[in-house]
């Protein structure tokens, strides 16, 4: 390796330099903050962890996003995280153990093998909330209204959000009994809603059948009036299904209600996470921008596998992004400028401004320095015998 290439960074993988640095943490701070005015307790969980831990009730897509190395001390597998949302599971499960509700929150890198979307690279640092320990449908309208409340914060101007059911799918394709070829195939196209390929693998399905279901479900998407749509294509099926779209009305409605500036729709193609979903999933889009900025739903599955079956829903956000699609406004405060004076009167009055205000202490070297170079608006002068604060310029 060269001098040259010594500061070279893998592809997806940089540096966050001032002021992008001091706007990605003070936007962290805040959603943090808005976290846990609602009663969410901040976590931070370890960088790295076991396998199982890890990968625990979350399928095949988050193994391929996960960095495995050998632990040196057991020998065992280990990986840096891809997601917070298992490592909160399991501190609720197993690390706390507590009865009722538990919300939690956390923030933190995590990295991934290859990057989600243009917006992300490999190391998102992502934020997000988990509400343990509640069925209802209270708990789901509180945790998307949450993420709408981070997403105010962040400064994004027009938020849309779709709305889609894991059961619906899941109720479908299961009374479908197809074999494991066709299922899989099934879902990639519906996952790509690809309905030309639906049509080929469903075709031969008679009316009124499972498979039918699907093939007419995939035309069906958009605003409000694609529920109407969804219960004329599933009508006189199964109750559960008939209740996976009343719980969509609902939420809907109450979305109509308390966001009016918040358009929505539903997607009922969306398997996103469908392999530990069980329930409500929801997304949030910005106009301009094809990728979700943030998403969640109910998981109420990945508790079982740490000994402890319980009722969640959560969401998760990069802040990375957010930073980058916001219209935030970051309050600048500038810094003053103490001289390098051996003055131990000075001392004093450094401490005593470092309470409230930052000071940038001069060395020897800046002799002759600008002191609006180093993000100074005022400087510390001497006057009467008394160090006073005075703006530059």
């Amino acid at each position: 390796m060269t001098v040259s290439d010594r500061w070279l960074l893998p592809d997806g993988v940089e540096d966050i330099l001032p002021p992008l640095a001091g706007r990605i943490e003070s936007l962290r701070r805040d959603v943090m903050d808005t976290c846990q005015r609602w009663g969410y307790q901040l976590v931070i969980p370890p960088l790295i962890e076991y396998l199982e831990s890890l990968f625990t009730g979350t399928g095949h897509d988050l193994e391929l996003q996960t960095f495995k190395l050998t632990d040196q001390l057991t020998g065992r597998m280990m990986g840096v995280r891809a997601d917070m949302t298992p490592q909160a599971a399991r501190i609720d499960a197993h690390t706390l153990g507590q009865d009722g509700i538990t919300r939690l929150c956390y923030a933190g890198h995590v990295l991934h093998t290859r990057p989600r979307h243009m917006l992300t690279g490999r190391t998102p640092i992502q934020a997000g909330c988990e509400l343990f320990g509640s069925a209802s449908e209270a708990a789901d309208m509180e945790v998307i209204s949450l993420m709408l409340e981070t997403l105010r914060v962040a400064g994004l101007p027009r938020i849309h959000l779709d709305l889609a059911h894991v059961s619906i799918y899941e109720s479908l394709i299961g009374e479908a009994d197809f074999d494991r070829d066709t299922e899989a195939a099934i879902f990639d196209a519906m996952a790509r809603k690809s309905v030309p390929e639906l049509d080929e693998l469903l075709g031969g399905c008679p009316a009124g059948s499972s498979g039918a279901h699907l093939r007419e479900l995939a035309r069906v998407s958009g605003g409000p009036e694609a529920l109407a749509g969804a219960r004329r294509v599933l009508q006189g099926a199964s109750d559960n299904l008939d209740a996976a779209l009343d719980q969509l009305g609902r939420v809907s409605d109450m979305l109509g209600r308390d966001y009016p500036e918040v358009s929505f729709g539903f997607d009922f193609c969306e398997l996103r996470g469908y392999n530990y979903h069980t329930g409500l999933v929801f997304a949030a889009y910005v106009p301009g921008h094809g990728d979700s900025v943030a998403k969640g739903g109910r998981y109420d599955a990945i508790g079982s596998d740490f000994g402890r079956a319980r009722p969640a829903t959560g969401f998760s956000l990069d802040i990375r992004a957010l930073v980058s699609l916001g219209e935030r406004l970051v309050r600048k405060s500038g810094a003053v400028w103490a001289p390098a004076d051996d003055d131990p009167a000075l001392e004093g009055v450094i401490s005593g401004l470092r309470m409230t205000e930052t000071v940038v202490r001069a060395l020897p070297e800046d002799n002759g320095v600008d002191p609006a170079a180093r993000g100074c608006d005022r400087k510390l002068v001497k006057q009467g015998g008394q160090w006073v604060v005075e703006k530059l310029g």
